[in-house]
């Protein structure tokens, strides 16, 4: 299993391009052997201590192995929609890891 930790900033008023993006994406995840685990948009009164601003939302993922994560990355659908992520998310800071 690999997991992955995606820190995600909107840019400010193109949320509703951002939810359009992961209605379409988010459900193809279990196509490629992974599972969304957690879905997070915290808010500053849920942070404890920061040294950076406070994300939009915080995906956590498992996939299978590397190759199931590179197929979801190429997959067809999710390609037809990039241009809604690539307006609407300012950054992200993307952790791969495994479960020790």
């Amino acid at each position: 299993m690999i997991y992955i930790t995606q820190i995600i900033y909107i840019q400010p008023g193109k949320e509703d391009a951002f939810h359009d993006f992961e209605d379409v994406v988010i459900p193809l995840i279990s196509k490629y052997n992974g599972q969304l685990l957690l879905r997070l948009r915290p808010s500053d009164v849920s942070v404890i201590e920061r040294n950076i601003e406070t994300p939009y939302e915080i995906h956590i993922v498992e996939f299978t192995s590397q190759k199931d994560f590179d197929n979801f990355k190429s997959d067809e659908e999710r390609n037809k929609v990039l241009h809604l992520k690539e307006q609407s998310i300012k950054s992200s800071i993307l952790i791969q890891g495994e479960k020790l």
